[in-house]
């Protein structure tokens, strides 16, 4: 160590303070010092059943004691008897259970002794209790009259305490005690006064002890009770204390004990026992008593409790008395003691003894176990001090104080160490330390010497001291440095230094990251049944990997880490999943994170949201007629707060068991005034609600009736409804229920014509209607309905005006015209029928119209009426969809709610001509390399005389640029096929064919091909559409023997792939002759047509069953407002196929739409009439076909001019 202190060059270091560390710490064994007593007995008993018994006297010291005993004060030779083991460097011995030892029993001291002085201990009693038994004797039988006082004497044999006493028969069963019969606290049983029934002649008194396993039996006593012949009736006298001890007697009771003052009396009646303090302070509580009284009991008593305290024993016949005077006394107790330690030479002692008792105790001072002569004592003594100055080594001595009185002996000891010795450094050298930042680190250096030593620390290489108020050292001679930081991270050196010499150690301390935790998520809130997930997220240190452990806790509690409750609640390293929460689940939940160095925890409270509990106790009060006050106590809201309170009501006299909802009330509501009906058997309940849902209901309230009353209001809706013209059926709502107000409920009606009578007619029904039969048809009529119940009426109604039963209108409209607005499209006018011609309310006007021929080929039609309504009485209308230049007929006629009056005279009207429909196909024949030959069929409806066709075609590539339109106008419009030369070769071009009338062209049919190269081949494609449901599909136009290559194909997928493909060739020319010779016989062409003829036929009859009247075609309607999207869709679907279809060209759809205007009409669609299911587009196109005139009905609308058409699937 003084190679350190010279390699470090410290010649001058930190000093924090010089401080008697000796005192506070134990004096190593390495060091001589006086004997300490370190354990020893105070009482020990001698148990019959024991083999033996060990009393213990062990001491510490240096040199080692040696042990002598004294036994009673006199010296105790352990090898006295062989029965005594004597134990080495020890002073314990055992006592071996063998013959008889009631010779050992005594007060022993043990003193341990060396070199330096003697201790002893404190007085340690061996009790050897000998086997209680009681003396056999024969008891004599007593033989008393009714009345006598009688004391059966137990005088139970010693033995070790507690001792309990038992009076029993030989049975076993305890003999009954009261007031008469009693047990005294000596065991002996009194009887104030004895009866017949108390002689018996097995009184056995038992004596119990519980630390002896002993019960022991007197023998029995006969007591015999013979009738007196006169009644003994006297005043009390007190058998404890007896008369001789006088009317007074003095009890001395310690402090801290148990006082039992007792008093038992004899008499005729049975005395009673009262008790009183007459002097001193007032008990702190009603004195307890025992023993019926007899007894009075203080527990714990303290000076307090001293005083004069008085029993009386009193009957009828007289009272005794006798007073207790009680003192309290102690034991000695110690107020202050004398306290040994390590002294250096020179210094002085004082030693201080004080104690306290009652008696007062006696103090007496040893020295060495042996009492101080005062003589030749060289320090100065008295009875609660010894002092002594200059000390030196031969000072050192046990020095011993004994306070004693009556009541106990208490002995302080104090070792006075005189020693001289050089700094003794208890802590190893190079330990290790570590610690986590912001935490206290402590650097041990536990130093014994004296004198003081003077203790120095420094850090690494520096001599600098450390004076911050980081550093502070504890009295042990323990570095504290407080909120570590890294650089605290170093070597330190503990320096002791006195007068006799110095030494030194070293410290290393390590400062390690502090570990730090954050649980996700922070207080959550969850409903209850949801799961929830907390994850407890974690930093440490590199180095505390292997201490780092993860805990749970809730609300304090440590979680198991096995799952719980079924696997409710699983705990997996750093996370906590509960599934289906409770509201037991709710609390605080902490992770604890430990480590070798440090522990820090982070919590999450855990919010459990549930609907409320249901109120609870409901109360009714304020009765009244109409209303009553509903309180009620609020549930647990489950940490959502009551937003509101939903009162329902229950009532048995109409609607029982069903509860119907009340009112509502604000959510902190207690009680709420209710208004309540007359009539009524109620009972309540209240449901309250907060963010997550309702509660149940609470229990329900008691029934409570409210009387019955005249009804508040009549019935409404008051209405008249009739399906005959001569009659009126008057309507109205009933009352419900909760309405009716009493028993006896009717409706009185009135009713008069308006206008023509004076008085009203009145009669009073039961139910909801009255049918008044041979009315006028539709004139009005004042109506009023009052209800009434057996207690009165209701208010005065009010009048309302009904009509009676409607019949159909009488009249047709006039001056009907047609205004022609296109070809597909008319305006027709009229003049509306008179009101009284109505014969009800009018609902509008029906429009009829049928074709008759064909303009263009001049064929008659069967009449397949059609209709549209005009909702109101309005006086025109529009009727689209019509079939271009052809001839119609038109009659119109107005309804009502009863149904169609008589049609006008029909009106004749042509539609014009309009622009044809599509060519049924263009097919593309004969490619060449610079010529092609296109084909293509009728339109499908012509709607005029054609003039011709428009061809037009344009070069087209994959790019989708486009080249410049090209138009031949073809004028013979028998012409069904055209050759185009010109053609670029290997080009691909698209053609369009549209037919022509004088009113323009229609919409063009499309195809695209391929010219061929140089040299090669023709070949031409032909698309066609076929629906999925056909089985064949016919091919026309096709040149005689020209092989093709079929292929069937589905169209839009993504790959075109072949569904079905083969090569065939056509027939020459010899053949198609063949067919062309039979196709010009006269026979055969008729039998076609023939064919044809029967087959339309049959389908116009199937036709015309299947729809009751005729239709629009989805193409009128598409003609009359177009829709591109709709047209492409259905192009697309069944339109001819081409590759290219899909591909929309860049700047052509004005060159190839140029011609084609759409019919646009200025009118509103106020003008259209109104179907079942009609309705409009929001761009004004129609939705549904057109129904036919059969079909009855329509769409009513009031109180708007908005009319549709009647549209049928």
């Amino acid at each position: 160590m003084e190679a350190l202190l010279s390699t470090k060059g410290i010649a001058i270091c930190l000093f924090f303070s010089v401080l008697n560390l000796t005192a506070a710490i134990e004096i190593p064994l390495s060091v001589v010092q006086l004997p300490t007593i370190t354990e020893q007995p105070r009482t020990q008993v001698a148990y019959p059943f024991d083999e033996d018994f060990t009393i213990k006297c062990e001491a510490r010291g240096n040199p080692h004691p040696t042990f002598n005993w004294t036994k009673d004060g006199k010296p105790f030779d352990l090898l006295s008897d062989p029965r005594i083991v004597a134990s080495n460097n020890s002073g314990t011995f055992v006592l071996q259970n063998r013959g008889i030892i009631t010779s050992f029993q005594g007060k022993y001291r043990c003193f341990a002794s060396n070199m330096l002085g003697t201790t002893m201990s404190e007085e340690i009693e061996l009790i050897v209790p000998s086997v209680p038994k009681f003396p056999k004797e024969k008891i004599e039988p007593l033989d008393v009259e009714h009345g006598d006082s009688v004391i059966l004497h137990c005088n139970p044999p010693k033995g070790i305490p507690p001792l309990h006493i038992y009076w029993m028969n030989i049975d076993l069963q305890h003999i009954p005690q009261d007031e008469r019969v009693s047990m005294s606290l000596k065991g002996d049983l009194y009887f104030a006064n004895v009866e017949e029934n108390d002689s018996r002649s097995d009184y056995c008194c038992f004596a119990a002890f519980p630390t002896l396993r002993t019960i022991v039996q007197k023998m029995p006593m006969t007591l015999k009770v013979s009738r007196s012949n006169f009644i003994k009736e006297r005043k009390p006298k007190l058998l404890i204390p007896p008369e001789s001890a006088g009317s007074s007697s003095s009890v001395t009771v310690i402090k801290g004990g148990v006082l039992l003052l007792e008093c038992i009396a004899e008499g005729l009646p049975t005395p009673h026992l009262s008790w009183v303090k007459l002097t001193g302070n007032l008990p702190r509580d009603e004195p307890e008593t025992e023993n019926f009284g007899k007894i009075l009991k203080i527990e714990q008593a303290t000076a307090a409790d001293e005083g004069t305290y008085q029993c009386t024993a009193s009957n009828p016949m007289g009272r005794a008395k006798h007073e207790f005077h009680v003192h309290v006394e102690e034991p000695p107790q110690w107020i202050k003691e004398p306290e040994g330690g390590v002294y250096s030479i020179g210094t002085n002692l004082v030693l201080l003894c004080e104690a306290i008792g009652n008696p007062e105790p006696t103090i007496q001072w040893k020295l060495n176990g042996a009492p101080i002569d005062s003589r030749t004592f060289r320090g100065r003594i008295s009875a609660r001090e010894i002092s002594l100055t200059n000390l030196q080594l031969q000072d050192s001595a046990v020095y011993q104080c004994e306070a004693s009185n009556k009541h106990g002996t208490i002995l302080a000891t104090a070792n006075v160490n005189v020693l001289n010795i050089a700094p003794l450094i208890l802590t190893s050298d190079g330990e290790n330390y570590a610690t986590v930042v912001g935490y206290s680190a402590f650097l041990h250096c536990e130093i014994f010497a004296s004198p003081a030593a003077d203790i120095r620390w420094t850090k690494d290489e520096s001599i600098e001291p450390l004076l911050t108020s980081r550093y502070e050292l504890n009295k042990n001679g323990t570095l504290e440095i407080k909120e570590t930081k890294k650089e605290d991270t170093g070597s330190y050196a503990c320096w002791a230094a006195n007068s006799v010499g110095k030494r030194a150690i070293t410290a290393n301390l390590d400062i390690r990251d502090a570990t730090k935790l954050v649980v996700t998520p922070k207080n959550p809130r969850v409903l209850k049944s949801h799961s929830v997930l907390l994850k407890c997220q974690s930093e440490y240190d590199s180095h505390l990997k292997h201490s780092f452990r993860l805990s749970w806790r809730k609300d304090g509690d440590e979680l198991p880490v096995n799952s719980t409750e079924d696997g409710r609640i699983i705990l997996d390293k750093d996370t906590l999943f509960i599934s289906s929460v409770t509201l037991k689940d709710q609390g605080v939940y902490t992770c604890v994170a430990r480590t070798s160095l440090d522990s820090v925890t982070a919590e999450s409270q855990l919010v459990v949201l549930d609907v409320p509990d249901p109120p609870e106790d409901l109360q009714l009060s304020e009765n009244q007629n109409r209303s009553v006050r509903l309180s009620w106590k609020a549930g647990a809201s489950h940490n959502s707060p009551i937003n509101e309170l939903i009162i329902e009501f229950e009532e048995d006299r109409w609607e029982p068991g069903r509860w119907q909802e009340l009112t509502r009330a604000p959510g902190n509501d207690t009680t709420v005034l209710l208004s309540l009906a007359p009539y009524m058997n109620y009972q309540f309940r209240v449901v309250s609600v907060n963010a997550v849902g309702r509660s149940q209901p609470s229990k329900p309230s008691l029934r409570y009736a409210t009387p019955p009353a005249a009804p508040d209001k009549n019935p409404e809706n008051i209405r008249v409804e009739a399906s005959e013209p001569d009659e009126m059926v008057m309507k109205w709502e009933p009352l419900k229920p909760m309405e009716r107000n009493g028993p006896g409920l009717e409706y009185k009606v009135s009713w008069r014509q308006r206008g023509v009578e004076a008085d009203w007619n009145e009669e009073t029904v039961k139910k909801h209607s009255l049918t008044l039969r041979n009315t006028p048809t539709f004139v009005p009529y004042e109506i009023k309905v009052q209800a009434v119940n057996n207690l009165g009426s209701g208010p005065e109604p009010n009048v309302t005006i009904g009509y009676s039963g409607e019949d159909i209108p009488d009249a047709a409209p006039s001056d009907v015209s047609v205004d022609i607005v296109n070809s597909t499209l008319v305006k027709v006018f009229w003049f509306g029928i008179p009101k009284d011609r109505v014969r009800g309310h009018l609902r509008g006007y029906k429009v009829n119209w049928w074709k008759t021929k064909s303009m263009l080929d001049g064929k008659r039609h069967h009449p397949e009426k059609q209709f549209l309504t005009f909702v109101g009485d309005r006086n025109y209308g529009m009727i689209p969809g019509l079939e271009a230049f052809s001839e119609f007929r038109l009659t119109v006629l107005a309804y009502n709610s009863k149904g169609d009056g008589p049609e006008s005279s029909p009106i004749v009207f042509e539609t014009p001509e309009g622009v044809p429909e599509q060519p049924r196909f263009l097919r593309i024949l004969n490619f060449d390399k610079d010529s092609v030959t296109l084909s293509w069929g009728l339109p499908k409806k012509a709607n005029g005389h054609l003039t011709g066709y428009i061809l037009q075609y344009q070069m087209i590539n994959e790019t989708h640029e486009i080249g410049p339109l090209n138009d031949v106008s073809v004028t013979n419009r028998s012409t069904l096929s055209w050759r185009l030369s010109g053609l670029s070769s290997s080009t691909k071009y698209k053609f369009y064919v549209k037919a022509c009338t004088v009113k323009g062209c229609g919409k063009p049919v499309t195809e695209e091909g391929l010219t061929m190269a140089q040299g090669s081949k023709g070949i031409g494609k032909i698309s066609e559409a076929v629906n999925p449901t056909q089985k064949f599909h016919p091919i026309e136009a096709l040149e005689p023997g020209t092989e093709y290559t079929v292929r069937l194909v589905t169209k839009n997928w993504v790959d075109n792939n072949s569904i079905f493909e083969d090569v065939i060739e056509t027939r020459g020319r010899a053949y198609a002759g063949i067919y062309d010779g039979i196709s010009t016989q006269g026979w055969f062409i008729g039998l076609m047509c023939a064919i044809a003829l029967l087959t339309l036929l049959l389908l116009t009859i199937c036709f015309v069953r299947r729809n009751k009247g005729g239709k629009y075609s989805v193409k009128e309607k598409e003609d009359l407002h177009p829709d591109p999207e709709a047209q492409s869709i259905k192009d697309e679907i069944f339109g001819e196929y081409s590759d290219s279809d899909e591909k929309p060209l860049k700047g052509s759809l004005q060159s190839i739409n140029g011609d084609i205007k759409a019919t646009e009409s200025a009118d509103s669609l106020v003008d259209y009439g109104e179907g079942e299911h009609g309705m409009f587009n929001e761009d004004g196109s129609f939705i549904g076909a057109y129904s036919g005139s059969k079909e009855k009905g329509s769409v009513e609308s009031t109180g708007s001019s908005t009319a549709t058409f009647p549209l049928h699937a």
